[in-house]
């Protein structure tokens, strides 16, 4: 069966964020019925045309066990990204969980940066400039839209 193993005993709570460009880090939860001993380990695979990998940087939470994994220099593609985590233990066989992810869509972005404000009291007007988020996937600018909130004193 696909899902062989003890019911329960599954990662809960996957999630992963991308930050600062080209970071990437993936969390999870223990399955609340796996065996104490159970150690999880994580396989990603970014698109159909690259090779499958393991974690190179596992998180651990106090008992040693793994629970997330820190990625570096992760280039964002067009297709979804395959995140497989599966168990091992001692005492039961331990399911797996899988789920294909678009990157783009958990990135989190950069601020704006080299932002200027020029104000002309005779016109009484100002000009803001800036410039856009860094992102790995794209240099269009359209992708962005801005919002400037300004409290006056």
């Amino acid at each position: 069966p696909v899902f062989a193993g003890k019911n329960g005993s599954a990662i809960d709570n996957f999630s992963c964020v991308i930050y600062n460009v080209s970071l990437m880090n993936c969390t999870w939860q223990a399955g609340r019925d796996a065996p104490g001993d159970t150690q999880y380990f994580l396989y990603w695979q970014n698109s159909r045309d690259d090779e499958e990998m393991e974690c190179e940087l596992y998180i651990k939470d106090e008992n040693g066990r793994n629970t997330g994994c820190r990625f570096q220099n992760v280039k964002i593609k067009t297709g979804k990204a395959y995140f497989l985590v599966n168990g091992s233990s001692k005492d039961s066989l331990i399911q797996f969980y899988d789920e294909y992810i678009q990157l783009y869509r958990i990135e989190k972005l950069t601020p704006p940066s080299n932002i200027t404000v020029n104000c002309d009291e005779i016109k009484n007007d100002c000009i803001i400039q800036w410039q856009r988020p860094q992102i790995s996937h794209s240099n269009k600018d359209k992708c962005f839209q801005y919002e400037i909130n300004i409290k006056y004193k």
